[in-house]
């Protein structure tokens, strides 16, 4: 499948097929959440309003005009910023989109939001690591799985992949490396 790289073309996408509306929400809920985080100190107020913002933009998919690059993100937000809005002229969150689509309501457990930024950190990191593992080459990244996911040793790695030790471990080096450098400057370009 071809992988859908501005959040213009994800959402065009998703008009066709809703299931791959998670690719955007995956890309974009550790931002709005964060945004509104910025605005409220409630997380559970902070957590329905991020609900409540992805349930709307995916009951209006059809209503979502790309105009280029950075226009889903533009129009998330802008969602996000009407929903704020109405909940600080009515002191209630918006919930008829998650109503429609059948999402629960539930009350947040105590402390369950405490650690939402690591869990989201955590995501978005995974997402990272996931994209720069998919551009190494096929013999770094069967080496690194060997190792890092099925934690061979190296000896066993030099016999499955045909090479010697001491070159295994080189190639798994490398694949650190390279990893490291591709994850570091997709954080430093989002600063």
């Amino acid at each position: 499948m071809k992988q859908l790289h501005s959040d213009a073309d994800q959402l065009a996408a998703a008009k066709r097929d809703p299931a791959l509306f998670a690719s955007f929400y995956v890309g974009h809920a550790v931002w709005v959440e964060r945004w509104l985080r910025g605005q409220l100190s409630d997380g559970q107020v902070v957590a329905d309003l991020t609900a409540e913002t992805f349930a709307q933009a995916l009951g209006s998919l059809e209503r979502f005009k790309p105009s280029g690059a950075g226009s889903g993100t533009a129009w998330i937000f802008g969602i996000a910023r009407n929903l704020l809005r109405h909940y600080f002229e009515h002191r209630n969150v918006e919930q008829s989109a998650r109503a429609r689509l059948g999402m629960p309501q539930r009350a947040a457990v105590s402390g369950e939001y405490e650690d939402a930024d690591a869990r989201l950190d955590a995501l978005a990191l995974a997402r990272e690591i996931e994209d720069a593992l998919g551009a190494l080459s096929p013999v770094l990244r069967e080496t690194l799985e060997l190792r890092a996911f099925d934690e061979l040793p190296y000896s066993q790695i030099a016999v499955r992949t045909g090479t010697s030790e001491a070159n295994a471990r080189l190639r798994v080096t490398r694949a650190l490396r390279a990893l490291s450098a591709r994850v570091t400057a997709n954080r430093e370009t989002l600063l």
